[in-house]
């Protein structure tokens, strides 16, 4: 008798496991199904499931759905990198396009010999205002493009920001002078930096020329300091300005375009935050009434 149990416990036995092997097999062969399926429609939201209570199969199933959505979010980046660098070029094509069609004008204009050499000098006044704004798109988008190159490396040093703010002050003083713009500064002098000099030339500018196109009648500039940093705080009065998009201001792809000015916002916005994020600092931006606030925050020098 214990002979004939041992063989029906082992037929038994046997029969469970063509059981379950069975049951892995035709589950195994449903979620290949539900893969196919998947991979022929991407767009779904259909994910690979497993009716059996095998803990591992569920996890091989769990890790191709992993595996699944990590795929689909990389998919959407790159749709979405892809539809941003559309944009840009776009962008771009209008930049350049529109200071070269009025440099083509000015210039075609000048070859006119009855021109008298009040209206020459007037046309040539143009002609190089238009090649200098020409010439600070390249410089910026250039700048855009070594932003995320490994061979660009920051020389962190000691800095004055008080000095380097008055030097860009001086720099645009005409600017500010044609505009009309009143401009108060904080001239008390502050702790060094520890920053890139290069790189803090470019953010200072950039802030400046910002505030610039878009002052409406003045600008403030206070140099703050605290235990670890030095902040460089703009502020300057705006017409109008939609604070619903105030956190996409540093979007490389943001733009505002400005009846007044033909210029945007954005692209040196962009640069300050993505140079002074390289540098251990940081930049935020506010609105206060008819106010645009702009801090950009350096490391102080130890």
């Amino acid at each position: 008798m214990s002979n004939w149990l041992i063989i029906i416990l082992l037929i038994s036995l046997l029969l469970v496991m063509v059981g379950i092997s069975l049951v892995l097999h035709w589950d195994i062969k449903k979620m290949t199904k539900q893969l196919e399926e998947i991979i022929g429609n991407f767009g779904t939201n259909e994910v690979v499931r497993t009716n059996t209570h095998n803990k591992n199969l569920a996890r091989f199933a769990a890790k191709i759905n992993q595996l699944i959505h990590l795929f689909k979010q990389d998919q959407q980046h790159n749709h979405t990198r892809e539809m941003n660098l559309k944009r840009e070029i776009t962008n771009i094509s209008h930049d350049l396009r529109t200071p070269l069609t009025s440099i083509k004008g000015f210039s075609e204009l000048l070859s006119n010999p009855s021109l008298t050499e009040a209206e020459k000098d007037e046309y040539l006044a143009v002609v190089q205002k238009k090649i200098d704004n020409l010439t600070n798109v390249v410089d910026l988008f250039y700048e855009l493009s070594q932003l995320d190159s490994l061979d660009k490396k920051m020389v962190m040093e000691k800095n004055f920001l008080d000095q380097i703010v008055v030097e860009a002050m001086l720099t645009f003083y005409g600017e500010f002078e044609k505009k009309r713009l009143q401009v108060q500064i904080d001239e008390h002098a502050v702790s060094p930096i520890l920053a890139d000099k290069k790189a803090t030339d470019r953010i200072v500018a950039n802030i400046i020329q910002n505030a610039l196109a878009y002052s409406k009648s003045t600008v403030t500039i206070d140099l703050i300091e605290d235990n670890e940093y030095i902040r460089l705080r703009v502020t300057n009065d705006v017409e109008t300005f939609n604070v619903a998009e105030l956190q996409r201001i540093f979007d490389r792809t943001f733009r505002m375009d400005s009846s007044r000015t033909g210029e945007q916002l954005g692209l040196g916005l962009h640069i300050v935050q993505q140079l002074i994020e390289k540098q251990g600092g940081n930049a935020v931006a506010d609105v206060t009434g008819d106010e645009f606030i702009l801090e950009v925050s350096f490391k102080k020098w130890e």
